[in-house]
């Protein structure tokens, strides 16, 4: 561990052995607090590469308590969080409207760390009880086209480290393994991630794993599609650049998607969007996050039908539906 620790401290990689068993190393607490700390701020100091978020996302994976679907098709829609942004939980948002559109959500998430409201913060402030148990998830998964997977209670490894990531404040590695560690493993995925340099290497690893995959960056920084300008795109056809204009919408304003400055007040948002009361721009931005996810599902379908589905499920009040059903 110290010949890791001084490869790490004079900023050299790590090959996939080294990563993993620096992981392990942290999980089996072999490295006090200000080790650790001083290990994940070497990785904000330097970016991670490919074969490093591999070797921990494997290490995360094997530790894991697994939650098998029994052969559904499924998806997951996270982002890594860590854009500093303060926006609303669109990504949560959008998960409940693709499971009212019919399709089955494992949607994995966690409470914010380096942001105010994580998608456990809001779900739990709206009374959802987390929970492991795999029988109740099953049930919620038939009945209502979703279920949640709040990470502490399937990653031992997560919670080891929480309270450190929590008194650190600043997004760390564990923020770029969250969408990569869902134990469901689904064969669909959307990810918005934070930066440019991170999406190229979630393609990477993507393309590797025999799923269906979107993976999004806003080009102002959100880790999801933001629609206050273009965002960037990597899924299994390739990668490109799209504009708000090129879906025939408006660009909005960092403003339109603030978060609020209490978990309370993201979750009153949240409430609007699945009563479809919300505002014009916090409507599109969960609709077009939700069309892109439902892409996933069949890249050969058109934005506009995907879009369709997306509204149908908010203004019919299926997308509400699946909430209440969950939270059942």
């Amino acid at each position: 561990m110290k010949t890791i620790l001084e490869k790490l401290y004079s900023q050299e990689y790590l090959t996939e052995q080294e990563a993993s068993d620096l992981l392990t190393g942290i999980v089996n607490k072999e490295f006090n607090d200000a080790q650790i700390a001083s290990i994940l701020t070497v990785f904000i100091m330097r970016p991670i590469n490919s074969t490093e978020l591999i070797a921990f996302q494997n290490v995360l994976l094997e530790m894991a308590i697994p939650f098998e679907t029994d052969g559904l098709d499924t998806i997951d829609v996270c982002g890594t969080g860590g854009d500093g942004k303060n926006s609303f939980n669109i990504s949560t948002l959008s998960a409940f409207v693709v499971a009212g559109a019919g399709y089955k959500v494992v949607k994995h998430g966690n409470y914010g760390v380096s942001s105010l409201c994580g998608s456990s913060n809001v779900l739990e402030d709206m009374g959802v009880v987390f929970s492991n148990d795999k029988d109740k998830l099953k049930k919620q998964l038939d009945r209502a086209n979703i279920c949640f997977l709040h990470a502490p209670l399937f990653h031992p490894a997560m919670k080891a480290v929480a309270p450190l990531r929590k008194a650190l404040g600043v997004r760390t590695f564990f923020n770029m393994l969250g969408p990569l560690v869902n134990p469901s493993k689904p064969n669909h995925q959307l990810t918005g991630v934070f930066s440019l340099e991170l999406g190229r290497i979630y393609n990477k690893i993507q393309s590797q794993n025999n799923r269906n995959y979107s993976v999004i960056h806003s080009i102002d920084g959100y880790d999801e599609i933001s629609l206050t300008g273009p965002f960037k795109y990597f899924n299994n056809k390739g990668e490109g650049t799209i504009h708000p204009e090129d879906f025939d919408l408006e660009r909005i304003t960092e403003k339109d998607i603030y978060g609020g400055a209490t978990i309370t007040e993201s979750a009153a948002i949240f409430k609007n969007v699945l009563q479809n009361e919300a505002t014009g721009p916090q409507k599109e931005v969960v609709l077009c996050n939700a069309a892109t996810a439902i892409n996933c599902f069949d890249f050969d379908k058109s934005f506009q039908d995907c879009y369709a589905e997306a509204k149908t499920s908010i203004e019919s009040g299926n997308a509400e539906k699946a909430f209440l059903e969950m939270c059942k």
